[in-house]
C-alpha cells in the first residue's frame, strides 16, 4: 500500500499493528494453509481475533468507503477481513445508492476477497441483501467462475434467502458445483444444503434424491449431517431411490 495514506487510515492500521499478537498470527498461518501451493499462501497475519476487529469495525464505523477499499487492497488479511466488516456496516446502514455502489465495487474486489473467513464473512450480507429484491442471476456467472472465490460467493450469497425460506437460489447453485473439485466448496455447499434441510427437510430430501450419487462425499457428510441417523446411513450407503 502506499506510503502517503489517509491520517485515519494510518491510525487504524496502527491501531491493528498495536494489538497483533505474533504467536497467534503463527497459528493463523498453519490454520489458513498458507504452505507452498496451498490456498492461502502468501497471506500475512498479525494475530487478531474476530472479536477484536469486530470491536474496531464498530470503532471506525465512519470510515468513507474509499478508505475501506483501500484497506481492502491489503496485504494483511486482517486489514482485509476488517475491511469487510467495514463494508458490512455500510451497506446495512446506507440508503440505496450506497449499497449499489458497494455491491458493485465488492464484485470487482473479488481478487482480494481471498478466503473462506473472508467470503463468509461478507457474501450474504453484502451480495445477498443486495439481490434479495432483484435477480438472482448475477450468481450464476459466480457459480462458474474460475475463481475458487467467486464460487464460494455464490452460494454463501444464498444464505440470505435460506434465512428467508426461499430454497430455490441455493439448490440451483448447488446444482452447479456438483462436480467441483474444491474441497472448501464441497464443505460451503453442503453446509447450505444443510441449513435448508434445517428448515424443509422434504425441500433437501428432494435436492438429495436426484443429485446424491455424483455428489462429492464431504458435501453429502454436511448435507446429511441433521438427518436422523438410519436416512443418514442409507444416503452413506446409496441405498436411497
Amino acid at each position: 500500500m502506499s506510503a502517503t495514506r489517509d491520517p485515519i487510515l494510518q491510525q487504524l492500521q496502527s491501531e491493528l499493528r498495536r494489538q497483533a499478537d505474533p504467536a497467534r498470527a503463527v497459528i493463523a498461518q498453519r490454520f489458513f494453509k498458507m504452505g507452498p501451493g496451498e490456498y492461502g499462501a502468501g497471506d500475512q497475519f498479525l494475530g487478531l481475533t474476530v472479536p477484536q476487529l469486530r470491536t474496531l469495525a464498530k470503532q471506525y464505523r465512519a470510515f468513507s468507503i474509499r478508505e475501506t477499499y483501500q484497506l481492502l487492497r491489503s496485504p494483511i488479511h486482517e486489514e482485509r477481513l476488517l475491511a469487510l466488516l467495514l463494508l458490512v456496516q455500510a451497506f446495512q446502514a446506507g440508503p440505496a445508492d450506497v449499497q449499489e455502489n458497494i455491491y458493485r465495487r465488492y464484485l470487482r474486489s473479488t481478487k482480494f476477497i481471498n478466503n473462506w473467513d473472508l467470503v463468509d464473512s461478507s457474501a450474504e450480507q453484502i451480495v445477498g441483501a443486495f439481490l434479495r429484491e432483484r435477480s438472482r442471476l448475477p450468481l450464476l456467472p459466480l457459480a462458474r467462475s474460475p475463481s475458487l472465490w467467486e464460487r464460494r460467493i455464490a452460494i454463501l450469497a444464498t444464505f440470505h434467502f435460506i434465512k428467508r425460506g426461499e430454497f430455490i437460489p441455493t439448490l440451483r447453485i448447488a446444482r452447479l458445483l456438483l462436480r467441483d473439485q474444491e474441497d472448501l466448496i464441497h464443505k460451503a455447499t453442503g453446509w447450505m444444503l444443510r441449513e435448508v434441510g434445517n428448515r424443509s427437510r422434504p425441500a433437501l430430501e428432494t435436492f438429495l434424491r436426484q443429485n446424491y450419487r455424483p455428489m462429492p462425499r464431504t458435501m453429502l457428510r454436511y448435507a446429511i449431517e441433521r438427518l436422523p441417523e438410519p436416512r443418514r446411513q442409507a444416503y452413506l450407503k446409496g441405498t436411497i431411490h
